[in-house]
């Protein structure tokens, strides 16, 4: 879609149809993204509205740190206010572009509103740039690879909430597009998406750096020196590798290396989800053999499986071998890299996808994966939601503006955590004590120590989580949220008293993800 493309259009007996072709002469990106733009403008509004359902088909949107992102940009009006005396706002430079649109469209049109629109903006800004990213790879609008993109789009990352992140790298594929194939100029555009990446997360960037390099030095090697690329690569990430390994403490990955390919993106709320992974990979296994076998003697297919396959292979050695966590002295651990990391391998598979000459049954196999996943979804995450409105309806019990801890695990064999439900219930009602964004120190809201409204410890915050916290008589009043049936599905809410753990009594504690 980006990049120094132009359109062209074919008549085949199939009828007349348009597509994006390589070009080397120097056109504009923005001259044929433009143009693009103009004659598809219907496919890209219907494929666009269709990819926000989600966002709108029950009352919230379920995406585990979203409830804290909200609650805090809740907080933050409070404390812009001075409604909150003992919290205030930091000033930084990374990890807030998404809090600020939330707390932008909250201001215009309430935070209800606000969660669909910012949530949607992220989205869309994630499943075009994959699609301008696997455009500016092959040349090629991948038209038929759109349901496997709206999948990626609400895979793991987006409901483990980490929309900071989800947003930086979807501007970081927009880059990356239009550095690929834009003109000099026009780098310009990418150089701004690049800082709008870096505000919202740092990985964004980072990415951003290392895809374009290392396009960048493959691109410029003869053909038979191809090998050296992903060979300089490899070296760089074994040596990252034991630079963490010797001077930080250190969490390794304990799943298999064979968990982390990109399609455990998909693996959600339970145990059907593995057949969407595994029909996933079946399908794109087939597909790339049949079109590699069918086209095997056309000039230049290798040539142009080359790249994509280099950085999908490259990102998954990454995956591998990089650690799931990071604790650096005096700093909160930088915690579930690796499950971060294969939103980029899906994307670069996605890239390698649209190598293939697109044919009906692609498209025909890919939607009907894409119908079984999102009515999976739509079922799970009406089931949490209900179990959100029980969180509402007990808050609204208590006196106003109460201490509320909650200790809530996932549900049995879901990757998607859901203990954040308190912090949407307590918008406008109590304050969600446990909350732990301000003791990492890493978002914009902050805590002093001793204020009525949120732990200013990070690992209070933890052990209240998990349920161990000791309650003090400094705590008090604050009421605890928990689980008290075994299904963990029901919620009840009880006054604590000091010197007890605060999940005394709670019932049901989660199963580990048997994979």
């Amino acid at each position: 879609m980006t990049g120094n493309l132009k359109l062209e259009t074919t008549s085949t007996t199939r009828g007349k149809t348009e597509r994006i072709l390589a070009n080397r002469s120097g056109i504009p990106a923005l001259l044929t993204t433009a143009e693009f733009l103009r004659t598809r403008w219907q496919a890209f509004v219907a494929i666009s509205a269709i990819l926000l359902v989600p966002c709108v088909w029950h009352r919230q949107i379920v995406a585990s740190d979203l409830g804290s992102h909200l609650y805090n940009a809740w907080l933050a009006h409070l404390i812009r206010n001075g409604q909150a005396p003992g919290l205030w706002l930091a000033h930084q430079s990374t990890n807030i572009l998404f809090d600020y649109l939330l707390s932008g469209f909250g201001a215009i049109f309430g935070l209800l509103a606000a969660e669909k629109i910012a949530v949607g903006v992220c989205v869309l800004i994630f499943f075009w740039g994959i699609f301008a990213m696997a455009s500016a790879a092959t040349g090629r609008a991948p038209w038929f690879l759109t349901p496997v993109i709206a999948l990626f789009a609400y895979g793991w990352t987006f409901h483990a909430g980490f929309f900071n992140y989800y947003l930086s790298i979807g501007l970081a594929f927009l880059a990356v597009a239009i550095l690929w194939r834009g003109t000099r100029w026009e780098w310009l555009i990418a150089i701004a998406l690049a800082g709008l990446s870096a505000m919202a997360h740092p990985f964004g960037l980072l990415w951003l750096a290392c895809a374009i390099a290392y396009i960048a030095f493959a691109e410029r090697l003869p053909w038979r020196f191809q090998w050296v690329a992903p060979l300089v690569a490899s070296v760089a990430i074994v040596l990252i590798h034991y630079f963490f390994l010797n001077r930080f403490c250190y969490e390794a990955e304990p799943d298999p290396v064979y968990w982390f390919t990109g399609g455990d993106q998909l693996v959600l709320f339970g145990h059907r989800y593995w057949y969407i992974k595994w029909t996933v990979l079946i399908f794109a296994g087939v597909a790339l053999v049949s079109d590699v076998i069918r086209r095997r003697r056309e000039k230049g297919m290798w040539r142009a499986y080359s790249i994509p396959l280099q950085l999908y292979l490259v990102i998954e050695l990454a995956v591998f071998l990089f650690p799931r966590g990071v604790e650096f002295p005096h700093r909160v651990a930088i915690a579930m890299i690796t499950e971060r990391l294969t939103s980029l391998s899906a994307a670069a598979g996605c890239c390698l996808l649209a190598v293939m000459q697109p044919r009906k049954w692609h498209l025909a196999a890919s939607l009907a994966i894409a119908a079984v996943f999102f009515t999976f979804v739509y079922q799970d995450t009406l089931s949490i939601n209900q179990i959100e409105q029980q969180a509402e309806a007990l808050v609204r019990r208590l006196p106003p503006n109460q201490r509320v801890l909650a200790t809530i695990c996932p549900l049995d064999d879901s990757r998607v955590m859901i203990q954040h439900i308190v912090d949407l219930a307590c918008i406008g009602q109590c304050f969600s004590y446990g909350n732990y964004e301000a003791g990492t120190e890493i978002f914009r809201v902050r805590a002093n120590p001793g204020n009525p409204y949120l732990m200013s410890s990070h690992q209070d915050a933890i052990d209240m989580e998990d349920g161990n916290y000791v309650v003090k008589a400094s705590d008090l009043p604050a009421y605890q949220m928990y689980q008290c049936t075994p299904d963990g599905i029901r919620l009840c809410i009880r006054p604590l008293v000091a010197g007890e753990k605060n999940n005394r009594l709670g019932v049901y504690e989660g199963q580990d993800d048997d994979r």
